[in-house]
């Protein structure tokens, strides 16, 4: 029995040296294999980039506006009375001459007839005066009456010549308001408002119609106070139109000297020397204006300050070409808050804006573009 115990220890001991070098064997092939794999490939860097001259640059301040016209005329009668026709709607087009409303003119007739009646008695006066006047001469040259009295016949002829010629202006002025009985358009244009309806009775000088002539239209808009530096006088803009195609140049004609008591706006008009075709009254406008200093820029290219790379007294940017970046030497022409337009960079070149002093000489970069 000890015998067989002994044979079942040494058998048992020889096959856990052996289970223990197999182990030992396999930690090591699972080692070197380990040591062999190769390590995986780093990612070019991700670059935040701009294309040169793109419509993202922010340089241009974009405001909403509307065709106005740069003539408006508020039109009243020059006689009061009842209106008896409005032979005009709001929209309509007339042309210079039209008759556009009609009072009635019974009272300015009676005026009128009121003018004749006084201008025939101070007629009657002044006769009266004349026969006097050459009948105490005649007495005066046979020396039967003194100077004095030929005097006073004088100065009455005077008055009474003095009265007849008011008559005479009264009675033409009366009769001139017999025309002022029908409202006529002074220009042709388009009839933007309608202040007083048939039956209405305006006095004299009470704006009933409103005028716009459409000979010379603009564009009017509301700037900001924080904005307004960048509209003077005289500052060219672009002007487009949602219903037409294409753009037209623009001059700031005006600017209103005090703001909106409510918008806090300031109106500013500007001029089109030439207007698309089709332009009409109240078109939506887009206006673009440039920054201050950005419209001397020339040929420039607008960039972000960020994208400005100074390596000693040259400043450069970095640009993206087949995936390296590579510097380029520009040089500023104008330089604003958060912006510079400079120039040795084509116009849609890919340019790096965020993180230049991370980059070297022909690395390879990512962009967005290259993202799916």
């Amino acid at each position: 029995m000890e015998h067989i115990l002994k044979a079942i220890r040494k058998s048992c001991g020889h096959c856990w040296r052996k289970g223990l070098a197999l182990s030992c064997t396999c930690l090591l092939l699972v080692a070197s294999g380990c040591g062999r794999e190769e390590e995986a490939p780093l990612k070019p860097p991700f670059v935040k980039t701009q294309r040169a001259g793109g419509v993202e640059q922010q340089s241009v301040g974009v405001y909403a506006g509307s065709v106005k016209a740069r003539h408006e005329a508020k039109l009243s009668f020059q006689a009061g009375g009842q209106i008896l026709s409005r032979n005009v709607q709001m929209g309509s087009r007339v042309q210079a001459g039209d008759v556009l409303m009609i009072i009635n003119p019974r009272d300015v007739l009676q005026q009128a007839n009121q003018g004749d009646a006084q201008v025939a008695s101070a007629r009657a006066q002044m006769d009266l005066a004349q026969a006097n006047l050459l009948r105490y001469t005649q007495l005066y040259q046979e020396e039967a009456v003194p100077a004095a009295v030929l005097d006073q016949y004088q100065t009455n002829y005077d008055a009474a010549f003095a009265a007849y010629q008011s008559a005479l202006a009264q009675a033409a002025q009366a009769h001139n308001s017999l025309g002022y009985t029908e409202l006529r358009a002074p220009a042709e244009g388009v009839i933007s408002a309608v202040n007083a309806e048939e039956g209405q009775v305006v006095p004299a000088g009470q704006a009933v119609l409103v005028l716009s002539r459409t000979d010379e239209l603009e564009v009017e808009m509301d700037v900001p106070e924080n904005r307004l530096a960048a509209v003077p006088v005289g500052r060219h803009v672009t002007a487009s139109f949602w219903a037409l195609s294409g753009s037209a140049e623009g001059i700031v004609r005006e600017v209103s000297p005090m703001a909106d008591a409510v918008s806090r706006t300031y109106r500013v008009r500007i001029s089109l020397p030439s207007p698309p075709e089709g332009m009409e009254l109240g078109m939506t406008a887009s206006v673009e204006v440039p920054e201050a200093g950005m419209e001397n820029a020339g040929d420039s290219v607008v960039l972000p300050l960020s994208a400005i790379y100074q390596s000693g007294d040259t400043p450069q940017v970095w640009v993206v070409q087949e995936h390296a970046v590579h510097l380029q030497p520009v040089r500023v022409s104008v330089l604003n808050k958060d912006e510079a337009a400079v120039q040795g960079v084509e116009r849609g070149a890919l340019v790096v804006v965020a993180g230049t002093h991370k980059l070297r000489e022909g690395q390879q970069v990512r962009t967005e573009e290259d993202e799916p």
